[in-house]
């Protein structure tokens, strides 16, 4: 399949299907609201095929790329789900410890795309490792829309425990230096900012992609820096900013965000119509220089 581009859809549909991928408004829905904009002989249907993710677009490094080590590990997370875990990658024939950096899917689990942005940060130089929410249920089942439904059905406060043990996990791993910092995309991205605040001592550095805000108060707890990244047309994302700028401010935490002109909330998953080629990939340059920088 033609990977499609979002200036091919209405920005309406757009807002529509980001409703739906996010459980504002379910797969009904979100058919009957988009069958307006169904013409030409195309359906409903055909246009949320169009828009749901072809995994065959995110292969940047694929599985048996030689340069790039990979195998799951599992971690325990007492506080959370018990059992859990995710997908270690590091650059091949490194010898010594390595900075870390965590890498936190979107709220459907560890789907192909995440891992493969695993192996790009490993292929950076860094020993990247990205839990799987989902684990405990099973793992993500294949599609997005059945990780979604699983991921939903989980209890947030103990999905939040696993996260921190996993960030505790690489903090101790034996391949790791103990420099560590978190990335994450939509869901991953508001857990990137409350791995934040929630581990001080542990989290260098935060790159929260059109990541939700935390509470205002939790500024002030924050030690390492962030850098944001948010998607210029992303409203729903974007209308808790300035709150939560104006928190990092106060508290005089080290930051720098910015907004992509002209993209929607997922600008850099390229599996999708929202993808943005310019800016997901000036946002993954600022991303690893920031983690060199912050991390060594």
């Amino acid at each position: 399949m033609e990977r499609k581009s979002a200036q091919e859809f209405d920005q309406e549909l757009l807002y529509l299907y980001d409703y739906y991928v996010h459980g504002q408004i379910d797969r009904r829905t979100f058919l009957e609201r988009a069958a307006k904009f169904a013409v030409g002989g195309v359906t409903a249907l055909a246009l949320l095929e169009m828009l749901n993710p072809h995994y065959a677009f995110a292969a940047q490094v694929p599985k048996e790329d030689a340069r790039v080590v990979t195998r799951y590990e599992k971690f325990s997370s007492a506080a959370g789900h018990g059992e859990c875990r995710g997908l270690l990658a590091k650059p091949a024939g490194t010898k010594g410890k390595l900075p870390g950096v965590i890498v936190i899917h979107e709220n459907r689990g560890l789907n192909p795309y995440i891992e493969d942005v695993a192996r790009r940060v490993a292929l950076a130089g860094f020993v990247a490792f990205a839990p799987d929410a989902l684990f405990p249920q099973g793992g993500y089942p294949g599609t997005d829309d059945g990780g979604r439904a699983m991921q939903s059905k989980m209890d947030g406060k103990k999905l939040t425990e696993d996260f921190v043990a996993a960030t505790q996990f690489l903090y101790a791993h034996p391949e790791c230096n103990g420099s560590v910092g978190v990335t994450g995309f939509c869901y991953g991205g508001g857990m990137a900012n409350t791995l934040a605040w929630r581990l001080p001592d542990i989290v260098k550095a935060a790159v929260p992609y059109y990541g939700g805000q935390p509470a205002a108060e939790n500024a002030a707890k924050i030690k390492g820096a962030l850098l944001l990244h948010f998607g210029e047309l992303d409203a729903r994302v974007n209308a808790g900013w300035p709150a939560w700028e104006a928190a990092l401010k106060a508290a005089k935490v080290e930051y720098e965000a910015f907004i992509y002109p002209g993209t929607n909330h997922g600008f850099h998953n390229d599996t999708t119509p929202r993808f943005d080629k310019a800016a997901a990939e000036l946002s993954w340059t600022r991303t690893i220089a920031f983690f060199k920088k912050k991390l060594g």
